[in-house]
């Protein structure tokens, strides 16, 4: 009978840990491929890769903790990075967006991703608490709606849709920049970042705000007769995460060098599989900072490995939909045995 118990329980628990598992051993066998992988170099770049991704992912997890998410996450980021990009090119540049602007500073593109950023987080926070309309239907309508509003953006007379390049250099600076110990340099992107971290995990864990927010992830009757104002508090949440894609995607243009309409595709799914194998469940209430930053690096990791070994780019995308589907199966597991 205990030999039997014993047994379930290393069942349960190789079954709950079994996504870490697949992940950890595909990472051993990108380096056995390929030795060379692990280098002080290889993870500046996975950590620079992943600022973003991982400020993108801390503002879909906030909603995924309110048993939400986020379909438009990816396309704010990219409508946010064309406008920061288009207003601060080159002013030498012979393909400017804007001929006539002069020079602006830094602080004024950023200051309006992120307005954008806000504006859809509201619109996409008034639909979910106001509304009552799902967050896939609203984020869904809203991703379409930016996607639109950059091809928009960025087709224009008389030079047609083409990248938004040649960056002004104080912008890919700030960005692309590093702070040298010796030999070995720290992007700033990556200070960053945990900057975000940092102000993320103070607002989930030390304010009223972070209290409710998992009260009404956990359980919003009950979160309501304690006396938390629902709608309020998912309006600051989408804002919130509105507001971290505006960052994200001022970062983003610099990070990559030019923007298209493309810029963005798919950040949202990258950021949901990074929330969730961060152990953020979609069943609402439960999840860390520390878990998203780590689910963000795990899969940054495996995608950095698998085209440095080289792996064709459309596996990649496979093995990406195999990660959500087993990671959220055993996310839905777990609270099934808890009910």
């Amino acid at each position: 009978m205990k030999i039997a118990k014993n047994t379930r329980n290393i069942g349960e628990l190789l079954l709950n840990y079994s996504l870490y598992i697949v992940l950890g051993l595909m990472i051993i066998v990108v380096i056995i491929i390929e030795p060379g992988f692990i280098s002080l170099k290889n993870l500046t770049n996975i950590l620079s890769q992943a600022s973003t991704r991982a400020i993108i992912a801390l503002g879909v997890a906030g909603l995924i903790v309110l048993q939400g998410t986020d379909l438009s996450a990816g396309r704010i980021v990219g409508l946010t990075a064309i406008i920061s990009a288009s207003l601060l090119q080159d002013p030498n540049y012979a393909s400017r967006m804007y001929a006539d602007l002069p020079a602006l500073p830094l602080i004024l593109p950023a200051i309006i991703a992120v307005v954008v950023g806000v504006i859809f987080g509201s619109i996409n926070g008034f639909g979910v608490s106001k509304l009552k309309l799902h967050a896939f239907i609203i984020t869904l309508g809203t991703q379409l709606i930016a996607y639109g509003a950059s091809c928009l953006y960025i087709d224009r007379p008389p030079l047609g849709a083409q990248p938004v390049a040649g960056l002004d250099e104080r912008y890919t600076r700030f960005v692309r920049g590093a702070i040298s110990i010796g030999s070995f340099e720290i992007p700033y992107l990556i200070f960053y970042a945990a900057i975000v971290a940092v102000i993320m995990w103070f607002i989930w864990n030390k304010t009223k705000l972070g209290n409710n927010m998992f009260a009404i992830g956990g359980n919003p009757d009950a979160a309501a007769v304690s006396g938390v104002n629902i709608v309020k508090n998912i309006m600051i949440i989408y804002i919130i995460s509105g507001l971290l894609y505006g960052i994200a995607g001022f970062l983003e243009a610099a990070r990559i060098g030019s923007t298209t309409s493309n810029t963005g595709l798919n950040y949202e799914l990258d950021a949901i599989a990074a929330c969730v194998v961060g152990g953020v469940s979609f069943s609402g209430g439960v999840g860390t900072i520390p878990g998203v930053l780590i689910g963000v690096v795990i899969l940054q990791f495996i995608n950095y490995g698998l085209t440095f070994v080289g792996v064709n780019p459309y596996y990649q995308l496979i093995i990406k939909g195999l990660i959500i589907i087993m990671a959220v199966s055993i996310d839905v597991r777990k609270y099934i045995v808890k009910k």
